[in-house]
């Protein structure tokens, strides 16, 4: 049965559906008209300009358009640009690729001057390392950087050798960052030369005398006042080791890209060294950016940086057995061992074949174990001083501290047959380069526990490098240590500790009670006095 609409009805829905078309058209040519609107500077609108924007985008069909839209927008405002004055220069900006090129360019320049060094100096021997040998190899590992960047590296490695006393080089590695990588060279000082190093530790002396006498000024006035004074004494903080000693041993020089001028990182602390265990942190690329996390850590990225890198050397930086040797003429401290090492001259190479043998017994550590403390050498934190010695009169009330347990760990050139399993997974993996052509392989060994540190061996030769992101390797998904509990306030004792109150009932028996003592003890009173009456 056909179904009748009433005409009313239909010119109504006509209505509505017209009144919401105008609408749009009205919208569309009121944002038509804005954007056709001229520019009072250029004589630009809006419109044109994006047309002709996506004309030549559509017509040259870019990879990832979306990414130089902002290039060809600027392209389109210079080929409309005029000028009435003849004598205008244009300037064209640079792009961050040409900027880099032209700082590189000069690691490629060598003047006239620097071509009579190189005659005087082709005799004399230089601590630049052969990267391009050490890239051949790296390469046969299947690990390493591609070979133009490493001239770059290695041409940036020769200025900073130009530019400081410099005894030994040799190229760390690189740790990447969300926004710049780092190139890091591990560098030795030679003796007495090492003048920005000493500069350094003055600062830090000056500081130090600077806080000492504001804590004299402290405690002066604190002897004024005669309110008591509390027996909490701070956690000692573990002092840092020498320059040239322990995790401080080498020195370490960062750049972002090879050209760019050189960052000699700071000494590593035992804070910084434990709190970088306790959390994870991607690097940047920016060594003054601050590092926000919990634990908070003492420091930038900088200082986070040169923590990671002791950690990875002590953990990664393996050599053929025999290779090194202890100095017969050193002293065994024995406390902390030895931590001085010499290259054997009578070396002879072991077998490639050997090298790869799971057990890695023909490996060995060839850099101090780090202690928990954050040190290779532990330090006892109850250690008594010479200040301690003075107040010791007055403390003999306190119960002194139990003395801790020293820290030991493996001793240099520890094999790595050693080191403990990661998470039921071997620390490393060692395999040779090539089983098509077994007799010119060469032996390689990756870490398990630092994702990124490889290392090769052949005949008398070997190296270590690390490529990562400089973080340690956990099988489970990393979750912020939580905070520390609470510390009470007061010991719990029954001086302090709350009870309910006494009813009336407990009440009036106390009363009771202390009245019968009371009465009793003046009978007794009564009774002394007739018995000496008596007497």
């Amino acid at each position: 049965m056909p179904v009748s609409i009433h005409p009313d009805s239909q010119v109504e829905m006509g209505e509505v559906g017209d009144t919401e078309g105008n609408k749009r058209d009205i919208e569309y040519q009121n944002a038509k008209a804005y954007l056709l609107t001229q520019s009072v500077k250029s004589g630009l609108n809006l419109y044109d300009h994006l047309a002709s924007v996506l004309s030549k985008i559509l017509d040259e069909r870019p990879d990832d358009a979306v990414d130089v839209f902002e290039d060809y927008s600027k392209l389109q405002k210079k080929e409309k640009f005029t000028s009435d004055v003849d004598t205008i220069q244009a300037k064209e900006e640079k792009s961050t690729e040409v900027a880099l090129a032209e700082i590189q360019e000069k690691l490629f320049g060598k003047g006239d001057a620097e071509e009579e060094a190189v005659e005087q100096e082709e005799d004399v021997e230089t601590p630049l390392p052969n990267l391009m040998e050490l890239c051949f190899f790296f390469e046969q590992a299947g690990v390493g950087l591609n070979r133009e960047e490493i001239i770059r590296i290695w041409l940036a490695l020769k200025n900073l050798v130009d530019t400081h006393p410099l005894l030994h080089v040799r190229f760390w590695g690189k740790v990447f960052g969300t926004q710049q990588n780092y190139i890091i060279a591990e560098v030795e000082y030679r003796e007495g030369e090492e003048e920005e190093e000493e500069e350094e530790e003055a600062e830090e002396a000056q500081e130090q005398e600077t806080e000492e006498k504001r804590e004299d000024d402290e405690e002066g006035e604190v002897e004024e006042d005669d309110t008591p004074k509390p027996d909490f004494k701070p956690v000692p903080v573990v002092p840092k080791e020498d320059n040239r000693t322990g995790a401080n041993k080498k020195t370490y020089f960062v750049c972002n890209e090879a050209g760019k001028s050189w960052t000699k990182l700071p000494i590593a602390t035992p804070a910084q060294i434990t709190i970088a265990r306790k959390v994870k942190k991607f690097f940047t690329g920016n060594l003054d950016s601050p590092v926000i996390c919990y634990p908070p850590f003492p420091g930038n990225e900088g200082n986070l940086l040169r923590a990671q890198i002791a950690r990875i050397s002590a953990g990664t930086h393996i050599s053929p057995l025999g290779f090194y040797q202890f100095d017969e003429e050193e002293e065994e401290d024995e406390e902390a061992g030895r931590d001085n090492f010499v290259e054997n001259l009578d070396f002879e190479p072991v077998p490639t074949r050997e090298l790869v043998d799971p057990t890695l017994s023909n490996w060995v550590h060839h850099v101090l174990h780090i202690l928990p403390q954050g040190r290779t050498t532990w330090w006892n934190p109850v250690q008594k001083g010479e200040d301690d010695f003075e107040d010791e009169d007055e403390e003999e009330e306190r119960e002194e501290p139990d003395e801790p347990e020293p820290e030991t760990g493996p001793p240099l050139l520890t094999p790595l047959s050693e080191d403990t399993e990661v998470d039921n997974m071997p620390p490393w993996t060692p395999h040779l380069s090539s089983k098509l052509v077994p007799q010119y392989a060469i032996a390689v060994v990756h870490s398990n526990l630092w994702p990124g540190a490889h290392a090769f061996a052949v005949e008398k030769k070997f190296e270590n490098v690390y490529i990562g992101w400089g973080q340690k390797y956990a099988a489970a998904n990393y979750s912020p240590p939580p905070p520390p509990a609470v510390q009470d306030e007061f010991p719990s004792g029954p001086e302090i500790t709350e009870v309910d109150d006494p009813t009336p009932a407990d009440e009036a028996t106390l009363r009771a009670a202390q009245a019968e003592a009371a009465e009793a003890a003046e009978e007794m009173e009564e009774a002394e006095e007739e018995e000496d009456e008596e007497d």
